[in-house]
């Protein structure tokens, strides 16, 4: 764009707007919405949520098989119950006199690094391994200098392992066993899969045998790195996805009513520890 000292025609500038937001996404005139190049009544009906999601962050439409496993990602995060911390703040802020928006927007804000950013930190760390592993297939020795990099750099707990609730998360098996099938389809190439899998057997045999299965962050990890997404998207989808938990959550509560609704019930005292009662000496 020119300096803007330039002077300028009515016609230049008029250019000047429209390429302040240049985009690839979208194209809209009157009568007309077009979707990276499709009209949308040519989608509506015929693609998914999903399959949407992808042509929206990837420029095309995925293949069925990847829309598939992309769907099976996003339905396993939706909720984890009123104790995951973003779905009690909806539930909170409903009471607090917020709306719907409102109750979305609070919940959603806190599923920052520690609270909703290990799908993503999970996927760091993969794509680490396996650039490591250059075009060859991913090692236990590939796998285990990249944990140690990461502990060395982030401390010792791994993202995407483990549960602090779920001694076997049921979501990762599911959702390992369609990555599975996928690869022997030869629809994905089930390089993350080897990677996770791998991951857990290590950070097992460094627990004496205990298990450390794989989360639902780790393995969306595993599904969202073999569909090629960056980590950044991943963490995207699974606050689309967690959204559908936090408005369902939200809207609940609306229903059962109540008022400025705190995070224990009164019943319930929280422990003060500062100074006995006193007075001021002046």
């Amino acid at each position: 764009m020119a300096d803007r000292r330039t002077p300028r025609s009515p016609e230049q500038l008029v250019q000047d707007a429209g390429d302040w937001w240049s985009t690839s996404i979208v194209d809209i005139e009157p009568g007309k919405i077009h979707m990276r190049g499709y009209p949308i009544q040519d989608l509506i009906g015929r693609v998914s949520y999903p399959e949407m999601a992808w042509l929206m962050l990837r420029g095309e439409l995925p293949t069925r098989a990847q829309a598939a496993l992309l769907e099976a990602a996003m339905v396993a995060g939706v909720d984890h119950g009123p104790h995951a911390p973003s779905i009690a703040i909806s539930r909170m802020a409903v009471t607090c006199g917020l709306p719907v928006n409102g109750a979305m927007a609070s919940a959603i804000n806190v599923l920052d690094d520690v609270h909703g950013g290990a799908g993503q930190q999970c996927m760091e760390l993969m794509q680490a391994i396996s650039d490591a592993a250059g075009a060859g297939e991913p090692t236990a020795e590939h796998v285990a200098a990249g944990l140690a990099a990461f502990v060395a750099e982030h401390g010792k707990i791994i993202p995407g392992f483990g549960h602090r609730f779920h001694p076997v998360d049921p979501r990762a098996v599911r959702l390992m066993a369609m990555v599975r099938e996928a690869q022997e389809r030869g629809e994905v190439a089930g390089r993350f899969a080897t990677i996770g899998a791998l991951a857990e057997q290590l950070l097992s045999a460094r627990k004496g045998g205990s298990p450390i299965p794989m989360n639902i962050d780790g393995i969306t990890a595993v599904i969202y790195c073999e569909l090629g997404f960056a980590p950044e998207l991943g963490r995207g989808l699974f606050i689309l996805s967690r959204s559908i938990g936090i408005l369902a959550h939200a809207w609940e509560q609306k229903q059962q009513g109540g008022r400025i609704k705190g995070p224990m019930p009164p019943s319930i005292p929280y422990t003060y520890t500062g100074p006995a009662t006193r007075k001021p000496e002046r």
